[in-house]
């Protein structure tokens, strides 16, 4: 329904918008760029779709709250009393919250969003961070306007704008300007005391008031009239809106340069952008469209679920490469179900009244979710089409499932694989190659910290992941929204996991001799202590096993006294009545060389993607490598005797030969080491020696043996060319260094392709 103030304006630009702003919160949720540029991603998702939420507060409190702080205007305008405006529309914002709890919980219990649920997690839910991942915007609306309201009965319109304003700086210290925030003790010691009673500052008290505010501020000066005396007006808010903008997003680039962020959502220059943004759009001289408003209302509403739908076709019609790992797509596909429902529902009786709901619908739409996790980087997809990249690592996926079934048939029945999939799965991929390891029915992983943890469950990943490392008490909100299990690194830090009140899940190590993380075997009596940990739910004991793949009398006599030890806190648990599940001690050489010491998981690193550690140790026949790294050639081109080629005159030709220039460089992982020293790469099944310096995005090497070699063709650095191959372990043994290194040091603009 349009009110008869309403009537007398024309609100098209806002209502336009709304549907811009639904679709941007689309693209926060799918990251469509991801799969271009991580840069091009951040500027979509954190820097142009923040507009989107503060936008749909300043509506509320253009439509809802203005006339709070001029009841005359509601006279003139023969509007209803402003305070009985507002409790209707803080009930229906109600009955949408509710209602959209109610549709969410089936995804919520199949995403296991409520496990561990308890009556102070379930407030905290319900008052701040929404029961699913996008309704937090509701619970932020009804106390953001409940803060108005009450400041408004005390104060004017220009003391409640100077509170809300100081409210959102100190948000803006717990979200994008944390990292200083968290430098000073006592500041830091108040936003983790402020962080176990709500996620994030992006809440309703810190960030809502202010967009209310400035949203009230909008209704007392209307529109601008539609006329050439506007136009200069008009000219000026434009230019500032430009300028704003592009401040905003400096300021975001140089906080993520800096990594001050904890969340994304609050900037400083945000403030301006909203207040120009929103008078350009009552600038637009178009009328009020009903059918936007209602459609962005169920665009909002709904497309969680789509995403959901769109991501189980793709998976049973095999279409997942297409329309889930192809992020551009996946958005566009999400979006295109998302609008469409949005307009059928313009038509449908529903629980509510559509005239009611009018600016509802409104507020509703601007939800959206910020995660945590998205200030991480996600696994990239380049939409380059497979064959013709620069240089690319490809992923022989048959090698991978060869290399599980080969190991689960070296353990016991009971013994199950926890993959290592830190470190980028070793420069493999993790979300690629754990998303492949679902299918294969594996459901448990372990990672090195709580990003890679939150990179897999945004990723979709089923099951335990395992954090191996130190993750800081700031992060343990983390651990508990993304379900994930945290390593117990010594009695102190149990300590301080316990008293962060939340419901956590862990692992407990166990120092029996590495001397690296965990409790000492010594002292059972503190790991006992932490199984009795309120709010720690222990399910795992694990240790590492530092010297097992060595084999020599003295490696061999302390990898049995680590076993000992460990099975010895396992015999002094058992006597205290503790079951002891969840035990794990084997990494992939303690598969091979002690498999009797195999209980409830294993930790295959290295084993899995078919390589060995280092030169030294004889590759297992039985497994085969997975990853294949190439390169295209860039150019070939003669150099004449005397000259030199790359960096340094490093290499000088003492008779005319051919070279090749290779486009890939130790920016993307090729070891440095590899300068000069005799190491070859595989162009048309023929060796090829490195010569010169390897630089940054460029290798040189001799193509004087290959006289077909050509623009174009492809170089093998790791893999097999013809009969010919080059494994990595023989690139570890050039680097005096081991596999895994060379491998976790890939770098992430290497597209990597699964095949077979």
């Amino acid at each position: 329904m349009k009110t008869k103030a309403q009537a007398q304006h024309n609100y098209g630009g806002l209502d336009l918008f709304r549907i811009g702003a639904a679709l941007l919160v689309i693209a926060i949720h799918t990251s469509p760029l991801a799969s271009f540029n991580d840069s091009a991603d951040f500027f979509l998702t954190r820097v142009l779709a923040r507009v989107a939420v503060p936008f749909f507060f300043m509506v509320t409190g253009h439509f809802v709250l203005s006339d709070l702080f001029n009841p005359q205007k509601a006279v003139t305008r023969q509007l209803s009393s402003p305070s009985l405006r507002i409790r209707k529309h803080l009930c229906r914002l109600c009955l949408l919250y509710g209602f959209s709890i109610l549709l969410y919980v089936p995804l919520g219990l199949y995403a296991n969003h409520y496990d561990n649920l308890t009556p102070g997690s379930l407030l905290r839910m319900l008052l701040f961070d929404g029961t699913f991942y996008h309704l937090w915007y509701f619970p932020a609306c009804i106390l953001g306007m409940l803060i108005v309201i009450l400041l408004g009965r005390f104060m004017n319109l220009k003391t409640v704008t100077a509170v809300s304003a100081l409210l959102y700086l100190i948000g803006l210290f717990g979200d994008s300007y944390f990292g200083i925030a968290e430098k000073i003790p006592v500041l830091n010691a108040c936003y983790n005391a402020m962080f176990r009673t709500f996620s994030y500052t992006r809440n309703g008290l810190f960030f809502a008031p202010l967009f209310l505010v400035l949203g009230i501020w909008a209704g007392q000066g209307n529109t601008f009239p539609v006329s050439t005396e506007s136009e200069s007006r008009k000219g000026t808010y434009h230019l500032c809106l430009t300028f704003s903008f592009c401040a905003m997003t400096a300021e975001g680039f140089i906080l993520r340069h800096f990594g001050l962020q904890r969340h994304d959502s609050m900037y400083l220059f945000l403030i301006p952008v909203m207040f120009f943004l929103y008078h350009c759009l009552l600038s637009v001289p178009s009328a009020s469209k009903k059918v936007l408003r209602t459609a962005a209302t169920w665009i909002y509403i709904l497309h969680p679920a789509f995403i959901v739908v769109i991501r189980g076709t793709a998976k049973l019609l095999h279409l997942t490469s297409l329309l889930v790992d192809n992020s551009l797509v996946h958005f566009f596909a999400v979006s295109c179900l998302s609008v469409a429902a949005g307009l059928i529902m313009n038509y449908p009786a529903s629980l509510f009244a559509r005239k009611q709901l009018l600016h509802d619908k409104s507020s509703v739409r601007a939800r959206h979710l910020t995660n945590p996790v998205e200030k991480e980087s996600v696994q990239k997809r380049s939409r380059i089409r497979p064959g013709t990249e620069r240089a690319w690592i490809d992923l022989d996926m048959s090698a991978l499932e060869h290399n599980v079934r080969f190991l689960q048939s070296c353990l016991p029945e009971r013994c199950r694989l926890m993959p290592a999939v830190k470190a980028n799965a070793y420069g493999h991929g993790a979300v690629i190659i754990s998303k492949a390891l679902n299918r294969l029915g594996i459901r448990d992983f372990c990672v090195a910290c709580v990003s890679e943890g939150i990179q897999l469950r945004k990723a979709g990943i089923k099951g335990q992941i395992l954090i191996l490392g130190y993750t800081h008490s700031s992060q343990f909100s983390l651990l508990h929204r993304y379900r994930l299990t945290q390593t117990v690194v010594d009695f102190d830090y149990a300590e301080k996991l316990r008293q962060s009140g939340l419901k956590l899940h862990v692992h407990i190590a166990v120092d029996t001799g590495m001397h690296r993380l965990g409790i000492r075997c010594e002292t059972p009596e503190l790991i006992a202590a932490v199984c009795k940990m309120k709010n720690l739910s222990v399910d795992g004991f694990f240790t590492h096993l530092s010297a097992c793949d060595s084999s020599t009398p003295q490696c061999r006599a302390f990898t049995e006294n680590q076993i000992l030890a460990f099975y010895q806190v396992k015999a002094a648990l058992k006597s205290e009545g503790y079951s002891c599940n969840g035990l794990h001690l084997l990494s992939s050489y303690g598969i091979f060389h002690y498999p009797e010491a195999a209980e409830n998981y294993v930790r295959p690193g290295i084993a899995l993607y078919g390589v060995s550690s280092s030169k030294e140790e004889p590759m297992w026949d039985s497994l085969r490598p997975v990853l294949s790294l190439k390169a295209r050639v860039a150019s070939v081109r003669t150099l004449h005797a005397g000259e030199s080629a790359g960096y340094g005159l490093n290499y000088t030709a003492d008779q005319e030969i051919r070279i090749a220039v290779l486009a890939i460089g130790y920016a993307d992982g090729l070891p440095r080491e590899l300068s000069g020293i005799g190491a070859d790469v595989l162009i048309n099944g023929k060796k090829a020696p490195v010569i010169g310096r390897i630089c940054m995005d460029q290798t040189l090497v001799d193509v004087s043996g290959i006289p077909d070699a050509a623009q174009d063709d492809i170089a093998v650095i790791i893999g097999t060319s013809g009969s010919q191959e080059i494994s990595v372990g023989e690139t570890a043994g050039h680097c005096g260094t081991i596999t895994n290194e060379i491998l976790s040091r890939l770098g992430a603009r290497l597209n990597r392709i699964p095949v077979n």
